[in-house]
């Protein structure tokens, strides 16, 4: 029997916010545990919970960038539930009326372009942490609270590769407006796969196994091949799939169980009653639409246009917004289209390892990059000289101009001295000069060398030979 996969993806994203999503306590990563904690993150009695303006915005934003509907009005859930790392017993979500549904994300499996719908965005907030140590059990409560959006596919993806490459365009796009940083190892963007398998031509789902926070796009690949594959075999040897959570063993490449899946009528959601509907002006959403940068999409559809950049160069300098200011900016400079795109993506993305976070900490900006490409463009130095310049500015920064002339790398292009140059060479071999007069053009190379030997390789090529040219014939 032949069998497909069905495949629907829960992105967790963090919102980039100061402080938590229902108090002013920190939500910054990388503390102390239990140090970005107060009484609204611990669940105490009394406490009340106060909506964070910013992280309605920036789900907004979200919903805007992927064409979901955003509505004006939409209300905040309690999701009941047990757990260590959640003090109050229930986590404030949104459930029957979520603040964004609709909307796709558009991307690329090779050469096909594909789009998976969404079926909804919610706001909620982020439970804390379990740590086992042994025996021992500890919880950290620094994320308890901190602001999240979830976002939801419709069941329409049927391979790992297909998941994997719709999650980097969602990261792509929420990095693009600011609404997420998109770093996965310290979970700020991490994935729940929802998976099942059926015989192909069959139209009812199988039963499904969510896997948890998965946060690398190789492990989405890696354990969603393995879960299909799971579940083939499980119902090809006469068992049945059975509807629960799994985690990812990174070192075995293997799911393993983790407990039964609930289903949302066990959560017993019920509207908060501690904060009222969350009413969002029309105005206010279609000006936020107004104000959304250029999306990558976008960007790269113009830069084929408009610049007449391939799919591939158009795909590498617009992997994050960082990388497409940059090129834009080096652009902007004068230079040759393909010379700054080529710059861009083969030199300084090799020097910046991780474009998206350390463009910022190289020694140079766009602009002297733009300058370099320039200068060999307008013939000021050859493409050998401009890499020693350009080693120079990875090193110590600076001007290429400046670099150029302090390290005698440009050419000699002061037409006095090349005259003088010239004619010392031809009173020094004056039967060349004949016979080049006489039309053996073939001696121009001579001429050539004897002036590169008296300038040490400095002088400018092109117009040497032009002055050649021009002083045997007078």
């Amino acid at each position: 029997m032949q069998w497909e996969a069905v495949i629907g993806l829960e992105v967790h994203a963090q919102l980039q916010t100061a402080t938590k999503i229902f108090s002013s306590q920190s939500a910054a990563f990388g503390a102390e545990p239990n140090h970005h904690v107060n009484e609204v993150c611990a669940g105490m009695p009394g406490v009340l919970p106060v909506l964070n303006g910013h992280a309605v915005e920036l789900a907004v934003m979200a919903g805007l960038a992927l064409g979901c509907e955003v509505h004006p009005w939409s209300q905040f859930a309690r999701k009941n539930y047990f757990y260590p790392d959640l003090p109050k017993g229930y986590q404030i979500s949104q459930y029957k009326h979520p603040i964004c549904t609709g909307g796709h994300v558009a991307f690329r499996v090779g050469d096909e372009e594909m789009r998976c719908e969404l079926t909804r965005i919610h706001m909620e907030e982020d439970a804390g942490k379990n740590i086992h140590r042994g025996r021992h059990s500890l919880v950290d409560l620094n994320r308890a609270g901190v602001p999240l959006i979830e976002i939801v596919s419709e069941p329409q993806l049927s391979t790992a590769e297909q998941a994997a490459a719709y999650l980097k365009e969602l990261r792509n796009v929420l990095r693009y407006i600011g609404v997420c940083d998109g770093n996965m190892e310290q979970g700020s963007f991490r994935c729940d796969a929802n998976v099942s398998v059926r015989p192909v031509g069959q139209k009812t789902l199988g039963t499904r196994a969510e896997i948890k926070n998965l946060n690398s796009f190789r492990f989405v690949q890696r354990a969603i091949d393995y879960e299909i594959a799971r579940q083939i075999d499980l119902i090809e040897d006469g068992h049945e799939v059975v509807q629960e959570t799994r985690l990812f063993n990174v070192d075995s490449g293997r799911t393993f169980s983790m407990r039964s899946k609930e289903d949302a009528h066990d959560y017993r959601y019920f509207p908060d009653p501690d904060l009222p509907p969350l009413i969002i002006e029309a105005q206010r959403i279609e000006q936020m639409r107004q104000d959304l940068p250029e999306l990558p999409a976008d960007k790269r559809a113009r830069y084929q246009k408009d610049l007449g950049l391939s799919l591939y160069d158009a795909e590498v300098l617009t992997q994050s917004r960082a990388v497409a200011e940059f090129f834009e900016a080096a652009l902007a400079i004068g230079g040759s289209v393909k010379g700054v795109a080529n710059w861009t993506m083969n030199e300084v993305l090799r020097e910046a390892q991780h474009p998206d976070d350390n463009l910022g900490d190289l020694k140079f900006d766009a602009a002297q990059l733009g300058a370099l490409v320039k200068m060999v463009d307008d013939g000021e130095v050859t493409g050998k000289i401009a890499k020693k310049i350009f080693a120079a500015m990875v090193k110590d920064g600076g001007d290429p101009v400046a670099i150029a002339d302090a390290q005698g790398l440009r050419p000699l292009r002061d037409e006095g001295k090349l005259r003088a140059f010239i004619q010392e060479a031809l009173d020094a071999n004056p039967g060349q000069a004949q016979a080049l007069r006489s039309g053996k053009m073939a001696l121009l190379g001579f001429f050539m060398g004897q002036v590169m030997k008296k300038t040490r390789g400095k002088a400018d090529p092109k117009m040497t030979q032009r002055l050649i040219q021009e002083m045997v014939k007078e």
